[in-house]
């Protein structure tokens, strides 16, 4: 299945099928910060947010990952999971830079079968091979609860909307 959404007004393609309200959200494994693979089930029981982006050295996906740190902080059962094809090392050394410490960033450095099962694979264009914008509530029993695929990789996604889900 795929999808078009927008790079600076111009098409890209987008593959996979994107997690609908209702769906079981497909089990995962991504890199953590100290290379260890993390599989969605290491978050049983907690409400998720995936907010999953190109890459953390671009200013809209920084600001993504700042303001879910601090608008998803106080949310009792709940974890923001950043997921991005950047290394670990550098998805750290923003964090650190930044003091965001109320997130978990994934790498889909290993695990790229992530980017199609969840409808993000960019399969046109000049981020061709990375994620478009896209944010994924699950519930504790990873159920998908909201999602957006972001229809300009450029703009930010709806906080509000994603918070107000759980």
């Amino acid at each position: 299945m795929t999808q078009s959404v927008t790079l600076g007004g111009n098409a890209i393609t987008v593959a996979g099928k994107f997690p609908q309200k209702g769906d079981t959200a497909p089990a995962f494994s991504l890199v953590a910060k100290d290379l260890s693979d993390v599989a969605l089930a290491s978050f049983a029981g907690t409400r998720k947010i995936l907010n999953i982006f190109p890459s953390i050295d671009t200013p809209t996906c920084a600001t993504s990952v700042r303001q879910f740190n601090t608008k998803a902080s106080g949310l009792p059962n709940a974890v923001v999971l950043c997921i991005s094809a950047d290394l670990p090392f550098a998805q750290a050394r923003f964090c650190g830079a930044e003091g965001l410490d109320n997130v978990v960033n994934l790498s889909t450095l290993r695990g790229r079968e992530f980017i199609e099962a969840y409808g993000v694979a960019i399969t046109s264009g000049p981020l061709a091979g990375l994620t478009a914008r896209a944010v994924v509530v699950l519930d504790e029993n990873d159920k998908v609860i909201h999602s957006e695929l972001v229809s300009e990789i450029k703009n930010e996604p709806d906080y509000a909307a994603a918070l107000s889900a759980l």
